[in-house]
């Protein structure tokens, strides 16, 4: 079995890097879970871009502001230069953004940003909407109900991936290999991820001696209802807050400008610090507050979070609903150049939130993640098609190391416990240590290649977090 290009994830950076591959090529799209089950398709707010040349400086500066000086000034450039050129890209398939009566685009505001310069579409369903088109569009063979669990790479070429499908191994050979996989968003018992986000391709990076970075930068979102049982929790995107809901304590106080003079429009990670000490200082819980909305227009632009929470009980917008940060986003990841090439590996790439190409620095700008995964997806692409090498393949013995035990369940769930009481928001150095001597001691017990590979991931975010010994943007350590 043998492939022009194998691409390790079906979400948006998955899909937009397919659709610029020709279908004269050879290529396999490989999806871990049903086709839904991406982080892509949880996206709600929108995609930023720069809307003309005028705003592009203005996008750099409010990207690289909130990266709290740890961007990389030319993978933020290359991000919104070519910001304007995948949107039209998309538009010119025929992707429907939302727009007025007039048929003129709509714009949204979210916090960070200087103007109002992001899309949406399907009201606060932009991710979905986006995935489902993209969906639509492929013209590639998609293998799904399988994950890779082994890269096929000698002497620093890759040759292809090993997949586990129906609890068979087998190997799949490829000239080059996309990695889209996403976060790592399993590793912590309070998230936004898909379920079956959970740091596998990270975890075999390390393993095969390839650089992961930033890793301790993780994102935690700050508006999120969290009252359920379910390990993925209910994002509230940060365009309500863009578009007038306020954060509030059980005393209707809206404490946020005691921290910041933005209040709700804080970046991210000063939003989320700010109501996780104060809820520590005060012991009084949080709202979001949607009174400033009249109630058909909340209905019409966020009609899934408005069926979501009346589903659950609450007569939104008229009723507040309890917040809570919890994680959201891998800022770090598998380190690339700007043509998404993971260095010294000849023939594998890395896009989307599972790769650390320097756009996000220490804090991402909201509704940067779309338009990174669309942007350096093409790049990757570009470079691929460009590249006239051939590549004689080489046969790999299949990996016959055993996937899982049934064991593995409860330190799964340990392991989230431990990442989210010890790594999370607010990190302390005893913490991080704690946190790592527990994770080296499941590392020794017999456990499973799947599991070693979030093990692995996690290990990885600590020594990352120990390692910058000061605070900076989503890293806060005391």
């Amino acid at each position: 079995m043998q492939y022009d290009v194998i691409i390790i994830g079906a979400g948006v950076a998955g899909l937009y890097a397919a659709s610029h591959i020709p279908k004269s090529k050879k290529v396999l799209i490989i999806n871990k879970r049903e086709t839904f089950k991406c982080n892509s398709f949880y996206a709600q707010g929108g995609v930023a871009f720069a809307k003309n040349n005028d705003d592009i400086p203005l996008h750099i500066k409010d990207t690289i502001d909130a990266g709290a000086g740890l961007c990389d000034v030319k993978a933020v450039e290359t991000l919104s230069q070519k910001s304007k050129e995948v949107i039209d890209d998309l538009i010119a398939a025929g992707f429907k953004f939302d727009t007025d009566e007039n048929g003129e685009l709509l714009y949204t505001k979210e916090a960070a940003h200087s103007t109002q310069r992001i899309l949406h579409a399907g009201g606060d369903a932009t991710g979905r909407h986006m995935h489902y088109f993209l969906l639509q569009q492929n013209k590639h063979i998609l293998l799904s109900d399988a994950r890779v669990v082994d890269l096929l790479i000698r002497q620093g070429i890759c040759y292809g991936v090993t997949v586990l499908q129906h609890r068979k191994s087998k190997n799949i050979y490829a000239k080059d290999v996309i990695v889209a996989s996403g976060g790592v968003g399993s590793l912590f018992e309070y998230h936004t991820n898909a379920p079956c986000i959970s740091a596998d391709l990270q975890g075999l990076c390390l393993i095969k001696g390839i650089e992961l970075e930033h890793m301790e930068m993780m994102q935690f979102h700050p508006t999120v209802y969290v009252n359920s049982n379910n390990a993925q929790k209910q994002l509230l995107t940060e365009a309500l807050r863009g578009e007038g809901a306020t954060i509030e304590d059980e005393d209707s106080k809206r404490f946020l400008f005691e921290y910041d003079t933005r209040g709700e429009l804080a970046s991210r990670d000063i939003v989320s610090k700010s109501i996780y000490e104060y809820s520590q200082k005060t012991g009084k819980k949080i709202y979001l507050n949607f009174q400033n909305f009249d109630y058909h227009y909340f209905m019409q632009r966020f009609p899934n979070i408005y069926n979501n929470l009346q589903d659950i009980g609450f007569d939104v917008p008229t009723q507040r609903v309890p917040i809570s940060p919890a994680f959201h986003y891998a800022i770090g990841g598998i380190k690339t150049d700007l043509n998404g090439k993971v260095p010294n590996i000849d023939g594998l790439y890395a896009v989307g939130e599972v790769a650390s190409v320097g756009v996000h620095g220490a804090n991402r700008l909201a509704s940067n993640s779309l338009l990174e995964a669309l942007v350096f997806a093409k790049e990757a692409v570009i470079d691929i098609l460009q590249n006239s090498r051939t590549k004689e393949m080489i046969k790999f013995e299949v990996c016959d190391e055993v996937m899982s035990f049934k064991e593995d369940k409860a330190k799964k769930n340990l392991l989230r416990s431990i990442m989210w009481e010890k790594v999370s928001i607010v990190r302390t150095k005893d913490g991080l240590n704690d946190a790592l001597e527990q994770i080296n001691a499941l590392l020794k017990e017999n456990i499973g290649r799947l599991l070693k590979f979030r093990l692995l991931t996690a290990k990885e975010i600590i020594r990352s977090g120990l390692s910058r010994e000061k605070s900076l943007g989503v890293h806060t350590i005391i």
